[in-house]
């Protein structure tokens, strides 16, 4: 089974998502090289950082974390649209259990009852055939030992996509809206809201306003990367 594997491998070699070089043995996804280079927030408070700011006066969110920085040209930006429009789904399990592993250890999700990714409009869905941001969840749910919960919010508007909109309009985007299934389920319950990018933080708000029709629901946030 090894020969084949390594014949396999010598056949069609991983290479790094980011540069594009084969990754050795003990690589997955990304090589160290490029993992290390990557622009790390490092922030050290949940409750106060440029996520939870990003949401001061929109909605209330009880604490938020990112793990990178996404810029205009950079390492961030070339594996989330690899994920997102080349179907690299590995990329999500990737962050996924970068994030988990970190989260596992500091403790600071723990008191979260569910993990809700935000949803694909059923329209994008088909085109796509996949959400990018559910092998993101998976892991997470893994690592945190909390359940992963699907279905239950929808996407009921259609949008262009966010990267081709101007900044002022993604941020005063009101025709994104969601709708919550049974919101009694989530009464009493601290909702984890993850995605891939924030942006102007429309979307999420979109999706934690929805959450507020749930009775003593908190809603904290946690995504791949954070817009500089």
């Amino acid at each position: 089974m090894k020969i084949l594997k390594d014949l396999l491998y010598l056949l069609y070699p991983k290479l790094c998502a980011v540069c594009e070089l084969k990754l050795v043995d003990n690589e997955t996804t990304i090589c160290t090289l490029c993992r290390h280079d990557l622009p790390l927030t490092n922030f050290t408070n949940f409750r106060e950082n440029k996520v939870t700011k990003t949401f001061y006066g929109r909605t209330l969110i009880h604490k938020g974390y990112a793990l990178l920085f996404y810029r205009k040209k950079g390492s961030t930006r070339r594996l989330i649209q690899e994920l997102k429009y080349r179907n690299n789904e590995e990329i999500g399990v990737f962050f996924g259990n970068w994030l988990g592993e970190l989260l596992s250890e500091n403790k600071e999700f723990e008191s979260v009852d569910y993990i809700v990714p935000v949803p694909l409009h059923p329209k994008k869905f088909k085109e796509r055939g996949y959400n990018q941001v559910t092998k993101f969840g998976e892991q997470l749910s893994h690592h945190l030992n909390k359940p992963l919960i699907e279905g239950k919010l929808k996407r009921i508007s259609a949008t262009k996509t966010q990267t081709l909109k101007a900044r002022f309009e993604r941020f005063n985007n009101n025709d994104t809206k969601f709708q919550l299934e049974d919101s009694s389920f989530f009464n009493n319950k601290h909702i984890l809201l993850i995605d891939d990018v924030i942006t102007t933080g429309a979307t999420l708000e979109a999706c934690a306003n929805e959450f507020q029709n749930a009775e003593n629901a908190t809603i904290s946030i946690l995504t791949m990367a954070f817009t500089e």
